[in-house]
C-alpha cells in the first residue's frame, strides 16, 4: 500500500506534484487518485472490490464481452483513466489491439468524433504501455 505524507496528499495529481517539485513512489499500475482513495479509505476500498467481483459474477457474460463491455462505457463516459485502465486490462485479458481499436471505433456514430478520437488516442497511449493485471475485482 502506498504511504502519502501530508505533502503528497494536497495535491490532486501526479503531474502536479512533480511541478511543484514533489516525488511520489510508484506502488503499482494503478492510478494515483486510486491509490490515495485506497489508503485514505481502506475498508471502502474492499467493499468496492468486493462489489465489483460480486457484479462481474452475477451474470452469462463471459470475462471478454465483460471486459470490453467495461471498456465501452469507459469510452461513453469519456474517463482518459477508465480508458486507459481498460484497455490495458483488456489486453492481459488476450484481447488483441485491433479488437480494443474497433470497440473504440464504434462510439463514432454514438459519442461523436472528437470524444471517439480522444478515446482512440488513450487507448493508444495506453497500449503502448502494454497489459497490467488488477487485483481488484473489476
Amino acid at each position: 500500500m502506498v504511504r502519502l505524507s501530508n505533502h503528497e496528499r494536497n495535491y490532486d495529481t501526479v503531474s502536479e506534484l512533480r511541478r511543484k517539485g514533489g516525488k511520489m513512489k510508484k506502488k503499482s499500475g494503478l492510478p494515483f487518485s486510486y491509490n490515495r482513495f485506497q489508503e485514505e479509505f481502506p475498508e471502502i476500498e474492499k467493499q468496492y472490490d468486493q462489489l465489483a467481483r460480486k457484479c462481474h459474477a452475477s451474470g452469462p457474460l463471459n470475462e471478454k464481452t465483460r471486459r470490453l463491455i467495461k471498456l465501452g462505457m469507459a469510452i461513453g463516459s469519456n474517463s482518459e483513466g477508465a480508458i486507459k485502465s481498460h484497455t490495458r486490462r483488456a489486453l492481459a485479458l488476450g484481447i488483441t489491439p485491433k479488437e480494443i481499436r474497433h470497440a473504440v471505433l464504434l462510439g463514432l456514430t454514438t459519442i461523436g468524433f472528437p470524444k471517439m478520437v480522444a478515446a482512440l488516442n488513450w487507448a493508444h497511449e495506453a497500449l503502448e504501455e502494454g497489459p497490467i493485471k488488477h487485483q481488484r475485482g473489476d
